[in-house]
């Protein structure tokens, strides 16, 4: 399940070019506040974005914090989940 809200939350990943010659391509995920990346290519940007949403989740998840639906894909926290 986490595979695919990964998957689905970087299908709405949105990136551009910014004026940083050593990493000029931004990545963020509006869905998922605060998960940004950078890169020099657009590929690295968005393994790092895909590695910085991993983090992301891992951290919403330990601290209980809410985790927002995409595409009609929902996480539930571990003790809810087990209920």
């Amino acid at each position: 399940m986490i595979r695919d809200y990964i998957q689905a939350a970087m299908r709405h990943a949105h990136y551009e070019l910014i004026d940083q010659a050593s990493d000029p391509y931004f990545g963020s995920i509006p869905e998922c506040r605060g998960v940004i990346a950078i890169g020099r290519t657009l590929e690295e940007c968005r393994e790092n974005l895909e590695d910085a949403l991993d983090s992301w989740l891992v951290v919403r998840l330990k601290l209980d914090l809410e985790i927002p639906e995409v595409d009609g894909i929902r996480l539930l926290e571990p003790e809810k989940a087990s209920a």
